[in-house]
């Protein structure tokens, strides 16, 4: 077990390759009638100083969004989008060109079956029937190959048992796990104390810090799941030259 202590600014070095990076961010609404919809705490933070960290980094940064009034990165390319049907279209169309997806989106897991078409009247007791809206990060899991799949869970108990059986059933390469309570939350620019585990069953406790900080820490774990990748692939081809 691993324990990283964060210090402020993280540095790295610059990557001149262009390795291509997809990240989503923020929330999604789901609409119940013309005036409400259903959504959740998050404020697309850590996505976007991701998607700051890589540019700087000189990646291809492409970003997709939900409601946040946070602004773009400069350099990076934008995407908005709502529903999680939409984020769903917009990884799908552009993932067969990133190397790497960093799934750090709350995409709502329920949606109304039927919207109104009207606005919903005060009432005493209002039943909605909800279905579950489309797994985008199990999809991609499916179809990755050799790209590389960072996922981000919240988790209220269990957390290292869940997320790894998150990490298990994605087919995810990284997951970032944080626990929230009602006295504990992780959103918007509050320090965090999140749980990173690889898919060779690595753990590493991060020390309370900014999400800037974190955005370095999870690109550098990129970088070695990148590095270890490349060994593997040199190794092969001096195996068939021999």
């Amino acid at each position: 077990m691993t324990r990283y202590v964060c210090r402020e600014p993280f540095t790295a070095h610059r990557k001149e390759d262009k390795f291509r990076i997809l990240i989503t961010a923020g929330p999604t609404r789901e609409p119940l009638d013309p005036v409400r919809f259903i959504s959740n705490y998050s404020t697309a933070t850590l996505g976007y100083c991701l998607a700051r960290e890589a540019k700087r980094q000189g990646y291809g940064v492409t970003l997709i969004s939900g409601p946040t009034s946070l602004c773009p990165p400069a350099g990076v390319s934008f995407i908005s989008v709502t529903t999680a049907e939409e984020m769903h279209e917009a990884v799908r169309r552009h993932f067969r060109n990133a190397d790497c997806l960093l799934m750090t989106a709350a995409v709502c897991d329920f949606r109304l079956k039927k919207i109104a078409k009207c606005k919903i009247k005060k009432a005493r007791q209002i039943f909605l029937r909800l279905e579950q809206t489309p797994d985008i990060l199990y999809e991609m899991g499916k179809i990755k190959g050799k790209k590389i799949l960072v996922g981000f869970a919240l988790e209220s108990n269990n957390l290292i048992k869940n997320a790894r059986g998150k990490l298990k059933k994605k087919n995810l390469d990284l997951i970032v796990a944080q626990k929230v309570t009602a006295k504990e939350t992780p959103f918007g620019e509050n320090k965090i104390k999140p749980v990173l585990i690889t898919r060779d069953g690595r753990v590493q406790r991060v020390s309370s810090c900014s999400k800037t900080a974190l955005a370095g820490i999870i690109l550098g774990e990129v970088n070695k799941i990148r590095g270890a990748a490349a060994s593997v692939i040199s190794l092969d081809f001096l195996r068939s030259a021999c």
